[in-house]
Order: structure tokens, then C-alpha cells, then sequence
């Protein structure tokens, strides 16, 4: 992917006046432009894989295949199943500078996914971002809200707050007993432990760069090598990590 044109989508939703309300909403947009539109996941491999969509907007529910599965197989080997690369010019780099998975599947280029959901909080959507979404938006969020939200996902961000994913997953660590932070995650320097936890609390680049007094493209090496270390595929599955392990803060 590019940071040259604008940023190509997909709509994959079961509901045809639904896509066709959030088409016009999107082409409205300077800096976007709808690649094709898809009823259900099976529609939705096919054009990933014909169209190299940048960003993916993946209702949850659908016939055929639905949103959960979907997501299972555009990234193949699931949450932890790829290492990122610390090179942002090797093939599938990603605008952030990280790089994406390269774990073998049917996509061989990964696309940005945001779920669509009716609930709040669903517990799907918990399931697709541990599979590899980057994150999810009910759909009756504002044409606004949205295009920030793609213009977010392709950056490389999540479009989860901090505290929304706490509540995402707390069922999930409430049912595990505490547990020590992991052995390889003792590998991470200290400067890079510093940028963990920055990105694990929801900080940009730009935010951690400001916070640690580093530049921009330090804080991205850093992350891809936190990434690497760590065999994480993005900074998406960097802040399910820290969920899972409860390192949102430094306590280690």
C-alpha cells in the first residue's frame, strides 16, 4: 500500500441501501475512492483479492460467510501468526512505516479492516480484532466519524479508545487469573518498553515521539521492532497484547 492516490475502499455489507448510503458518504471525499462492494465475505475475498483494497468496511453479520470468518481468512494464520518486518520499504509496508503480515493465505495483500456492527461492544467485533481487524465502528456513525476512521485505520492506528477495548476484552482477562508479563516480553529494551506501553494506551506516533523526545521515524522503528520481537503482525495486535497480559501500564 501507498500513501500516493487516495485511499481505495470496500464495502461488504449484506444490505444494499446501506452500501449505497455509505458509497455516496465516502465518494464525497476528496482523498477517497470506492474500489467495489460486496453482499457477503465470500464477495468480499474475491475483490480483496481482485481489487487490493486499502480499507475494508466488513459488516459483522451476513450470509454465506460472515464478518468473523471473513477476517479469519484475509489474514490467514490469526492474531500473532506473522513477524513484521523492520524494513517500511519492503513489499506490503504500510503507510505508518510498519509492515504487514506475511503469513501465507489466500489474500497475499492485507487490507485495513473496520467492522460494522449494530452493538456496542460486540463481542464479535472483540473476535475479529484478535483475528486481525483494526477495530470496529457501529453503523450508525456519523459520515464524519467514519471518514476520519478510515483515514485512522490506513495511518496504521486502531479506531478503539483505550478504554473501549478495556471493556471489549475485560470479559475475557476477568476469566484468566493475573499472570506475569510473558518471557519474550522481557527482550524489549527500555526505550522500547517506553513505546509499548505509549502504544498500548492508544498514543499515535506523533504522540509517543512527542511523549519519549524522539522523532517520528525512531518511534517507527521501535514499533516494528517491538512487533518483530514480540511476533505481532500490527500495532493493533500490540494493544490486544497488552490486554491479554495486562501491561496497558508499567508495572513490570
Amino acid at each position: 500500500m501507498s500513501d500516493a492516490g487516495p485511499i481505495r475502499i470496500l464495502l461488504v455489507d449484506d444490505q444494499e441501501l446501506f452500501r449505497g448510503g455509505v458509497r455516496v458518504a465516502l465518494e464525497a471525499q476528496p482523498d477517497f475512492v470506492v474500489v467495489g462492494e460486496a453482499a457477503n465475505g465470500r464477495e468480499a475475498l474475491r475483490l480483496i483479492d481482485e481489487l487490493g483494497p486499502d480499507v475494508v468496511l466488513l459488516d459483522i453479520r451476513m450470509p454465506v460467510l460472515d464478518g468473523v470468518e471473513t477476517v479469519r481468512a484475509i489474514f490467514g494464520a490469526g492474531a500473532n501468526g506473522a513477524t513484521a518486518d523492520a524494513s517500511a520499504s519492503a513489499p506490503g509496508a504500510r503507510p505508518d512505516g510498519e509492515v504487514g503480515s506475511s503469513a501465507s493465505g489466500a489474500i497475499s495483500r492485507k487490507p485495513r479492516v473496520i467492522m460494522l456492527t449494530t452493538f456496542a461492544l460486540d463481542r464479535a467485533a472483540a473476535t475479529a480484532i484478535r483475528l486481525g481487524a483494526s477495530g470496529f465502528l457501529l453503523k450508525d456513525a456519523t459520515p464524519s466519524f467514519l471518514a476520519e476512521a478510515i483515514r485512522t485505520v490506513h495511518a496504521g492506528n486502531t479506531v478503539l479508545a483505550p478504554d473501549e477495548l478495556s471493556q471489549l476484552f475485560s470479559a475475557d482477562v476477568q476469566r484468566a487469573a493475573p499472570t506475569p508479563a510473558p518471557e519474550i516480553f522481557r527482550q524489549l529494551s527500555v526505550r522500547e518498553r517506553a513505546v509499548f506501553f505509549a502504544v498500548a494506551q492508544g498514543a499515535t506516533n506523533a504522540e509517543v515521539a512527542e511523549r519519549q523526545f524522539i522523532s517520528e521515524s525512531t518511534v517507527k522503528g521501535h514499533v516494528s521492532s517491538i512487533l518483530s520481537k514480540l511476533q505481532l503482525r500490527d500495532r493493533v495486535q500490540l494493544v490486544v497484547f497488552a490486554h491479554d497480559h495486562r501491561l496497558t501500564e508499567d508495572r513490570v
